[in-house]
């Protein structure tokens, strides 16, 4: 090679980055100021005192320590878990059962995949009301399904002791979406690995259980965490569902409507952010100890064991 080419190319190479941060430039400068900027303005405000109308009021940690006697906060944390304890486990399973049917060679699977994932896609308050309907005691479709059953449906939403299970069925609307994702996984496993388990005497159960689950653990981990992040922020669906109040008896109060209480109810912001971090460390928490134990279940194509 010529050494007169080395500079040529990398001017070229200058030149293509030059303009690859003049394409990104808009997004980073709309990252700065649209996402890290209120970052920090709710960190700051963490420790203040600010009803929006008054001068901004530095307190340290008061707001932190008025959470550990806030007994709402408590409640609406513990709705929260009880969310994500059922919501994400159900989700998970039932988005894999539905990918696997939705992996078979049918005639009119590709309708049937759009099919099931046109309600992930449907706004979230729209979603909300056609599940009031449904959950509607008098003449809602599922207490109708029941009675044809035999059975008398609960009130549901109106329910203390059925308003979270409601949310939690509900919760399933959205399987589509990590539908997509675990059919793009399960098509992604070598055929020769079912081919081989076929020679050594393996039936479906087999295959399912020692080719297609352990080849589709990246796939799971990562929707775990998703699951889990989106189940944590839950907000839109239960505001539109209980006129914002989170009843009955506190029975549906999650976490990011309480501090949509805070922010916009009440105009305590420092206290409201206070609780929008606590809830990022919770997150931050829970996503930890998942990469902490994902070792032990998570398989890589070609990972060597250790």
């Amino acid at each position: 090679m010529s050494t007169n080419t080395v500079p040529v190319h990398h001017k070229s190479g200058s030149h293509e980055a030059l303009w690859g941060y003049v394409f990104i430039g808009p997004w980073i400068l709309g990252m700065i100021l649209f996402v890290g900027g209120p970052i920090i303005a709710s960190l700051v405000l963490a420790f203040c005192k600010w009803d929006l109308l008054t001068p901004i009021q530095f307190v340290g940690f008061e707001n932190f320590s008025h959470m550990f006697g806030d007994k709402k906060f408590w409640i609406s944390l513990g709705n929260t878990f009880y969310y994500t304890l059922f919501a994400v486990p159900l989700g998970i399973v039932g988005s894999i059962m539905v990918a696997l049917l939705m992996n078979q060679d049918w005639k009119s699977v590709r309708l049937l995949r759009t099919i099931y994932y046109l309600p992930s896609v449907t706004a979230g308050v729209a979603s909300a009301i056609i599940w009031m309907w449904l959950f509607n005691p008098d003449f809602g479709l599922i207490n109708y399904g029941l009675s044809m059953l035999g059975v008398k449906g609960p009130l549901w939403l109106a329910d203390e002791n059925w308003s979270k299970p409601a949310l939690v069925v509900m919760s399933l609307w959205g399987v589509g979406g990590n539908m997509i994702i675990y059919l793009a996984g399960l098509q992604g496993v070598p055929r020769q690995l079912y081919e081989a388990a076929e020679i050594d005497g393996a039936g479906i159960w087999h295959k399912f259980r020692h080719v297609t689950i352990p080849m589709l653990t990246p796939v799971i981990f990562f929707n775990l965490i998703m699951s889990i992040v989106w189940s944590f922020q839950i907000f839109t669906q239960v505001y539109t569902m209980t006129g914002g109040q989170g009843g009955p008896a506190d029975s549906t109060l999650v976490l990011v409507l309480y501090i949509y209480h805070y922010a916009f109810k009440y105009h305590h912001m420092g206290y409201a952010c206070a609780l929008a971090w606590a809830l990022f460390f919770v997150i931050m928490l829970f996503t930890f100890l998942q990469f902490k134990i994902a070792g032990g279940w998570v398989h890589y194509e070609g990972e060597l064991k250790k």
